[in-house]
């Protein structure tokens, strides 16, 4: 990593040292909440994808790293874990100034849930079933049969903007903890601590284990999925992004796993317990300025407690504060770029001439001290039908739609009435209700009177066109390894094996026997 008279700038990553990109080139890295530029970082190309990948290549087939044995890759992801402690400043330093997100957030939640994830793939791959060895058959005839599970090589993972160095552990850990290595395209907005934290892994794995190509996803994302080399791509980002990385991949038909968009339901039933509730969906809608793909973006009340409702959540979100993500007593960051500030506010715009009421926020703001950021008050609608464009597209920002229902089971129906199955919640004080509730609600996961616990050793992921497959837990292991059946005959006497004979009549197999 190198420093510039007044500018950060980080090079590529790759076989475990910095190099700079083929072109020469950089690209700026603007702090969200203030506009200024943050640092520089190396405009990846196809060449210096193709050197990451050779180099991923290379650490896979002509390392011992696939087949450490599992208790010293356990070893390794702890001490992977340490070294995100011991760094962790600096990783929340570069996630806040690049991402907006809260250094409050990031200090207290996102180092020590990636630490803590580390630390429990270390825990998995110790009772992992690597082999698995089959009933010894009746038919055709004896034979000693496993199933064998394998790394499957070269990963590519390609993270977005909102929570850049968490999303990207999410695909570090069980790939490494299988044995593969990784090429990491980082978003554009976001890379530095994704840089930074490949060079920490670098300490205790191999050279070429993990690479970061950061540069334009139309030449460097495109290239690495395209990549011959490559034998997975794990994305998360937006579902038509994601169309787009499922048609590429599908044209070497390469493994695929995909996290993708959400317009989360979050349902308060009538005996819901409205000190929780009411606190709770706002954390599940305003967290990180609404910029995560599970937040509960559409909120459905009651009719009966609609007005009592809507009045709580409005004296809540007005004590929220907006500010610079660096100061602690900040509750609501940035907009990442003015791109998306401008996406959003063309939403509550067209929450408006879709007849929705705005009882609060709506408005782009100045925040004293960031007056070149991008900030937007948490915004909430009411008299909202879940027909309308704020209620069904992914707005990712701090909008909430609250839509009337009049029993439970309507409730239930306009929840899953959409093409995302991300998420859901429910508030209830009564058990038996909420889980009839999460059964029936069409998500990958359904919180009950809480929101965003995402535990890394439960599986994440969505249902329809909210992703394939699932990150953290011990299932994401599955998607990161081949899976192999080994049969040995234990029948040595060619007459005895009655099979045979499908092919080779009896004349046949008698011949056979006696040349």
């Amino acid at each position: 990593m190198s420093v510039n008279v007044d500018v950060l700038t980080l090079p590529l990553f790759i076989n475990g040292k910095w190099e700079e990109s083929v072109s020469l080139e950089t690209f700026d890295i603007f702090n969200p909440a203030t506009g200024e530029l943050a640092a520089k970082a190396s405009k990846g190309t196809k060449e210096d994808v193709d050197k990451a990948v050779l180099a991923a290549r290379h650490a896979f087939d002509q390392t011992e790293w696939k087949s450490m044995k599992p208790k010293e890759r356990s070893k390794v992801l702890n001490a992977i874990a340490y070294q995100i402690i011991q760094h962790a400043e600096e990783l929340a330093f570069l996630e806040c100034i690049s991402s907006g997100g809260t250094i409050r957030r990031i200090t207290s939640n996102d180092i020590l849930q990636m630490a803590d994830l580390f630390q429990t793939f270390g825990k998995f791959v110790l009772d992992y079933p690597y082999s698995e060895t089959l009933p010894n058959p009746p038919f055709p005839g004896p034979a000693h049969n496993f199933i064998w599970r394998e790394p499957i090589g070269v990963c590519a993972a390609i993270t977005p903007w909102n929570m850049p160095m968490l999303i990207a552990a999410w695909k570090i850990a069980p790939a490494l903890a299988m044995g593969n290595t990784l090429v990491i395209k980082p978003a554009s907005y976001t890379p530095l601590s994704t840089l930074k934290l490949a060079e920490i892994i670098s300490k205790v794995v191999p050279p070429g284990v993990i690479n970061v190509v950061s540069g334009p996803g139309a030449e460097t994302g495109e290239a690495l999925v395209r990549h011959p080399k490559v034998d997975k791509v794990a994305f998360t980002g937006s579902t038509e992004v994601g169309r787009s990385i499922m048609k590429l991949a599908a044209e070497s038909v390469k493994n695929t796993t995909l996290e993708l968009g959400g317009k989360s339901p979050n349902i308060i039933f009538e005996d819901a317990d409205l000190s929780l509730a009411l606190p709770g969906s706002l954390f599940g809608v305003f967290l990180h300025s609404g910029q995560l793909c599970e937040s509960g973006t559409r909120l459905f009340v009651p009719e009966s407690m609609h007005d009592e409702i809507v009045e709580g959540l409005l004296a809540l979100t007005k004590k929220l504060k907006l500010g610079n993500p660096l100061e602690a007593s900040t509750d609501v960051g940035p907009i990442i770029s003015k791109k998306q500030k401008d996406s959003i506010l063309a939403y509550i715009q067209s929450g408006l001439e879709e007849g929705a009421t705005l009882v609060c926020g709506g408005k782009e703001v100045t925040v004293p001290g960031c007056e070149g950021g991008s900030f937007i008050e948490p915004t909430i609608f009411t008299n909202v039908t879940n027909e309308m464009k704020i209620a069904q597209e992914e707005i990712f920002g701090p909008v909430l739609s609250i839509i009337k229902y009049s029993d439970d089971e309507e409730a239930i129906r306009l929840a899953n009435d959409t093409i995302y199955g991300l998420a859901a919640g429910v508030w209830t004080r009564d058990v038996n209700k909420a889980y009839a509730a999460a059964r029936k609600l069409q998500a990958g996961v359904v919180w009950i009177n809480d929101w965003h616990m995402l535990r890394n050793d439960a599986p994440f992921g969505g249902y329809k066109q909210s992703g394939i497959g699932r990150e953290m837990g011990k299932h994401s292991l599955d998607a990161y390894t081949q899976v192999k059946h080994v049969h040995t005959s234990m029948v040595s006497d060619l007459h005895k094996r009655n099979w045979y004979g499908i092919l080779f009549s009896e004349q046949n197999q008698t011949d056979r026997g006696e040349e």
